[in-house]
């Protein structure tokens, strides 16, 4: 665990012993390698993209490393990574799109356990379809997704389920091979938000029968944009709305307008920058694989401490319960609004965040509504230290 930590937080010039830094969900600090090739692309000779010209080559070649590197860290084909303003816009862009083949009668089937990301898209492209909606709920005792409700709400006429590969709010990380297997039975496809699963664990979309994948760059040291992952061929059944000169050409004819050639750039060096965090492997994709999986293991390690720290204190409420989870907490505490202990928190130093962060059917379904909770989450610089410190704040508030 001696590669995380104090071992690289001097990679990150915003990190400083003045300020504990606990919100990485909502998205990490971005190492000086990565901010290095941002702005060593944007002042490069650049232009549109061709293979005519210096400036034309520099564009292509920042898109095409995007698309490998984007694959490496999806288990994907580059030829099917699609870039978006960001994951938001891409699942907005794809229902709308894949709505054009619903019919009345249809159905599809969307989870209380995600953020709006992935649930107000399809509601409004459902609306517009004329089908059903139909609900996965989460278990409130457990904040489990229970895969056996999906046997039931699955049927011939479903089209479409979505559902998040982990829980930007709690952590919960629901069984969606086995959810991907129910939908494929009968022939629907498999809409899953990745935003905050691929910045904690190793993601292979083909393992977990995704269709579609997003993720977010900034979740994992690199610039604010989405990208989504699927087949090639799958997309080439796709006709979304597009400008009439633009490419017709996948995964072209999903990306509106000049692609950010300089964002696209950070993105492979945060890619390239998780790899090279990795002690074993030889392709760049092993070496993802094995710096995530290390990750997760030291952040597991660190939300222990936190999580036994907590246990102890009185009127601290926990509500990231299950058994298969990132690194990240929900709590309240009795007597205190979410906001309220936020300030405290920032008072001492530490930067968590209240809210339901756009999570707002599990808040409800946890009964927390519109203000959620207090969010910890960790990230592979912070350290056994600052854990401790957190421990030992939220025991200061609560005055144990």
């Amino acid at each position: 665990m001696s590669l995380f930590g104090s071992a690289i937080r001097s990679d990150f010039p915003a990190l400083s012993d003045e300020l504990v830094l606990l919100d990485a969900p909502g998205g990490t600090q971005m190492p000086a390698v990565v901010a290095e090739r941002i702005a060593q692309t944007a002042t490069s000779a650049i232009s549109n993209r061709s293979r005519g010209s210096l400036p034309g080559r520099n564009a292509d070649d920042a898109v095409l490393e995007f698309r490998a590197a984007a694959a490496d860290l999806l288990g994907a084909d580059p030829a099917g990574i699609v870039h978006g303003r960001s994951a938001t816009q891409l699942t907005f862009d794809f229902s709308r799109a894949l709505a054009k083949q619903w019919a009345e009668g249809d159905n599809i089937v969307l989870s209380g356990l995600d953020h709006d990301c992935n649930v107000a898209p399809w509601l409004l492209a459902a609306e517009c379809a004329g089908v059903e909606v139909r609900w996965a709920r989460i278990d409130p005792d457990t904040s489990e997704l229970p895969v056996g409700q999906y046997e039931r709400l699955v049927d011939a006429r479903t089209r479409l389920v979505a559902v998040g590969a982990a829980s930007n709010l709690i952590g919960t990380q629901p069984n969606i091979a086995a959810i991907s297997a129910i939908a494929h039975a009968v022939g629907a496809l498999t809409y899953v938000d990745g935003v905050h699963y691929t910045a904690h664990v190793p993601v292979d979309v083909r393992a977990l029968g995704a269709d579609f994948f997003i993720a977010s760059s900034y979740k994992l040291f690199g610039p604010h944009f989405g990208m989504l992952a699927a087949a090639p061929e799958l997309l080439e059944q796709i006709h979304p709305d597009k400008l009439r000169p633009s490419p017709e050409s996948v995964p072209e004819r999903f990306e509106l307008g000049t692609l950010p050639y300089e964002a696209l750039a950070g993105a492979t060096a945060a890619i390239d920058y998780v790899a090279s965090l990795a002690d074993e492997g030889e392709s760049r994709r092993e070496r993802i694989v094995s710096a995530m999986r290390a990750m997760d293991e030291y952040e597991l390690e660190l939300r222990g401490v936190i999580e036994r720290g907590l246990a102890e204190l009185p009127g601290v409420t926990g509500y990231s319960r299950a058994e298969s989870r990132t690194s990240t907490l929900l709590v309240t505490v009795d007597g205190f609004t979410p906001i309220e202990v936020e300030a405290r928190l920032r008072d001492s130093g530490l930067i968590a965040q209240a809210g339901h962060f756009y999570a707002i059917e599990p808040c409800t379904d946890l009964g927390l509504g519109a203000e959620g909770g207090v969010r910890f989450g960790l990230a592979p610089y912070n350290t056994l230290a600052e854990a401790e410190r957190l421990v030992a704040a939220m025991r200061e508030i609560v005055g144990a």
